[in-house]
């Protein structure tokens, strides 16, 4: 293992620099998925929804733009309530609900948290414009920290929103842990609303993370240029390559970058070689199945309540409950 140094770089350069570089270093190498999203990460990944094979978000679009009356019924409750969401991106899902909420005059305020600071500034910039009345506060950073912080912020209930089936980014003992964390700063009466990709035609789920156009190869491949860019990095992209597998069984979609010829890159001061084929394990995005969305309810405290599908049913909004 090599030195980590973080020199005069802020917490979160610091974090960044850190984790990338004990990931690199372990064997087999990884990378965190969060860090796929700078400003030039948030704009690829817009290109992704807009991609014919990317069905995930024309489906929850589906549900937020169908039934978002259906969905404010169940959360408005008696109360004034804060909603939080988890990786908001651009909300252009979940402003139908906050104009659904809004139509109804209800008290309550929304807190949008992403690792991006970009899109946190855009949507405190933005979102006003369209909802004039909307109570807005973007909290930037990972999930749980800003969760934690954003519950300190009022004594009012609370109902987490957490879309875009970005659960499936975690493999399943994180998944437990992650919704262990988030039900023990719950408390009694509020609600997660839970986006899950449900389990389909294996062909499918790979087009869509392994499109014809080369999109989602962009993806993996801009957080080495991330990498180059803030952490003094010098990767060359064109040493690797991106590979999707899915395994039907599991439901566990992952994404590799697969080093094409034994060479050397450097961090900083930090050397990290690679040697030809060797891989670099990207991301999951796990599929689900109905009843594994129910153990996973069951198991983490939650009561499950209703489910939401898209016209397809390829995708569910789940709501939990804690009683």
């Amino acid at each position: 293992m090599y030195p980590i140094t973080t020199g005069n770089l802020t917490t979160v350069e610091s974090l960044f620099l850190t984790e990338t570089l004990a990931g690199l270093q372990a064997c087999p190498k990884f990378m965190h998925a969060k860090y796929f999203y700078d400003e030039r990460g948030d704009y690829i990944f817009q290109q992704i929804m807009e991609m014919d094979e990317y069905y995930l978000t024309n489906a929850e679009m589906n549900i937020f733009s169908n039934q978002a009356e259906q969905i404010a019924e169940l959360i408005k409750g008696d109360t004034p309530f804060d909603l939080i969401e988890l990786g908001a991106g651009d909300a252009t899902k979940s402003i139908h609900l906050l104009r659904v909420l809004g139509k109804h005059n209800l008290e309550f305020s929304y807190l949008p948290i992403d690792i991006s600071a970009h899109v946190i500034s855009d949507l405190e910039d933005n979102l006003p414009k369209e909802l004039p009345e909307l109570d807005i506060k973007g909290l930037n950073g990972d999930y749980l920290h800003m969760l934690q912080k954003g519950i300190t912020l009022s004594n009012r209930r609370k109902v987490v929103l957490f879309m875009g089936a970005n659960i499936g980014n975690m493999d399943q003992a994180e998944v437990q842990t992650f919704l262990g964390s988030v039900r023990k700063l719950l408390a009694k009466g509020d609600m997660l609303i839970i986006g899950f990709d449900l389990k389909k035609n294996p062909k499918q789920i790979l087009a869509a993370y392994n499109d014809s156009k080369g999109i989602t190869s962009a993806f993996n491949l801009n957080l080495l240029e991330r990498i180059n860019k803030e952490l003094g990095g010098d990767f060359e992209l064109e040493n690797f390559e991106h590979y999707v597998s899915y395994d039907p069984e599991s439901g566990a979609c992952k994404s590799y970058l697969i080093s094409l010829k034994d060479h050397i890159v450097h961090i900083g001061a930090v050397t990290i070689p690679f040697v030809k084929d060797e891989y670099i394990y990207m991301e999951i995005s796990q599929k689900y199945s109905l009843e594994d969305i129910e153990r996973l309810a069951s198991r983490s405290g939650f009561q499950y309540e209703h489910n939401f599908f898209d016209v397809n049913r390829y995708f569910v909004d789940a709501v939990w409950t804690v009683s």
